[in-house]
């Protein structure tokens, strides 16, 4: 069994409230402890001088696409992609063809994550069969095969009766009901947020509302059955704070951020361009500030890049006629630098906290921590790395990143899942 020192690193981990300068031990598979082994030899060290050190990332909203929508992406792409921006495990949504709704369908995909050998990847199962939002999916059988938390994610769950049986279900699971909260009503044919710059562009708009009268009915539901809900992609103010007021209430409701939520505004849409096309919608500065103010007094606890691939030919349509979705897993790590950490919104141990236990207490998963015994999932951060974001230069299958050609900082250096080095930044 190979004992690994990592040397001389800023170890931050918040499950443990540490954040100094020291070394971090692996053996095999799992941690063996933070500080001084003076007993201990190391078979391999890695200097980690000037770098951070931290539990490995989790994106808990990711699409994966596999299977039926391969040319978009596949889990072995995706999982590259992941490592490649420093995330060891990611929480794979269920709007692929067919639908992740079946235990058999969330066995797949743990069979497909173990055959690329990547990140870990954990299955969200569908909360209706085939997300039609008909007929609740066999909730249990998926829960055997492996599914952390429950979504239809890309689609609203449009029943509250429907959305309440499933809440009453995954509580006796002890699982969470993701919510992507939209009145497809109001948002029927839209394309950009609703507002002063839709009007200019002569645009149909998505207004706050379509999202924030679905936010009001989860956590209301949530209240009503004791079950634990998260609000995917907060995009608005008025989500935020009933996310804030729900959570004073005492309702079992979390909330997570997207990086393009957080960075970019409607205004992007002057260019038409479909990288800029995502659903929920870049909304206004107004939006973006309430964003940042809900991530800096927890309201929003989690943040999380909502990858959504899509291949090139389908991008390049007419505005109208393209997708929603972007890309975000490999630039995750400098975004949120240069939108957090550099403006002062968020601490490194308090951003790396959203990234690593937040999102695990979410799915109820054992990871995010470096205590010993654990998964010794580790990511090495260079947060001086100067480098230009080119998306030709991803490991994921898909280009559409509204990031393209920005100057930013930080990267992931070294990465290991399970003790083994799975990435390794060259040059």
């Amino acid at each position: 069994m190979i004992t690994l020192r990592i040397a001389n690193g800023r170890v931050i981990d918040p499950s443990q409230n540490i954040d100094q300068i020291t070394d971090l031990w692996v053996r095999g598979e799992h941690i063996l402890g933070v500080g001084p082994h003076p007993s201990t030899q190391a078979d391999r060290t890695l200097d980690a001088t000037g770098k951070i050190v931290c539990p490995g990332l989790i994106d808990m909203h990711v699409h994966l696409r596999e299977p039926g929508r391969e040319e978009d992406e596949t889990i072995s792409t995706g999982t590259a992609a992941a490592l490649a921006g420093g995330v060891t495990s990611v929480a794979c949504m269920p709007n692929t063809e067919p639908a992740l709704d079946s235990q058999a369908a969330a066995e797949f995909v743990y069979l497909q994550a173990k055959r690329a050998g990547n990140a870990n990847v954990f299955p969200v199962g569908a909360i209706t069969k085939g997300r039609h939002g008909k007929e609740l999916a066999e909730i249990g059988g998926l829960v055997d095969g492996g599914a952390v938390a429950f979504t239809d994610d890309g689609s609203p769950v449009v029943s509250a009766e429907i959305m309440r049986r499933a809440m009453e279900y995954c509580k006796m699971f002890d699982k969470a009901v993701l919510s992507h909260s939209e009145d497809l009503d109001l948002t029927r044919g839209g394309i950009m947020n609703e507002g002063f710059e839709s009007m200019r562009l002569g645009l149909r708009g998505i207004p706050a509302a379509a999202e924030e009268v679905m936010v009001y009915r989860e956590i209301a539901l949530a209240e009503l059955t004791g079950a634990r809900v998260h609000i995917l992609h907060v995009s608005t103010a008025g989500s935020v704070e009933l996310i804030r007021r729900g959570k004073q209430r005492g309702v079992r409701v979390t909330g997570e951020a997207c990086p393009h939520h957080f960075t970019l505004t409607d205004k992007c849409l002057r260019t038409f361009d479909s990288n800029y096309k995502m659903a929920p919608p870049l909304r206004t500065e107004d939006d973006v500030q309430a964003i940042l103010a809900g991530l800096r007094d927890g309201t929003l606890e989690v943040i999380a890049t909502d990858h959504a691939p899509h291949a090139p030919e389908k991008k390049m349509r007419e505005l109208d006629q393209a997708p929603n979705g972007i890309i975000g897993l490999e630039t995750l790590l400098p975004i949120c630098i240069k939108s957090l950490i550099e403006p002062g919104h968020l601490t490194w141990p308090q951003l790396i906290e959203k990234l690593t236990i937040n999102p695990a207490r979410v799915l109820g998963i054992d990871r995010g921590t470096l205590k010993p015994g654990a998964s010794a999932d580790v990511t090495i951060l260079d947060p001086a790395a100067e480098w230009t974001i080119d998306p030709h230069q991803f490991r994921s299958k898909s280009r559409n990143c509204p990031f393209a050609g920005w100057q930013v900082r930080g990267w992931a250096d070294t990465v290991l899942v399970g003790g083994a080095i799975k990435f390794q930044r060259k040059g």
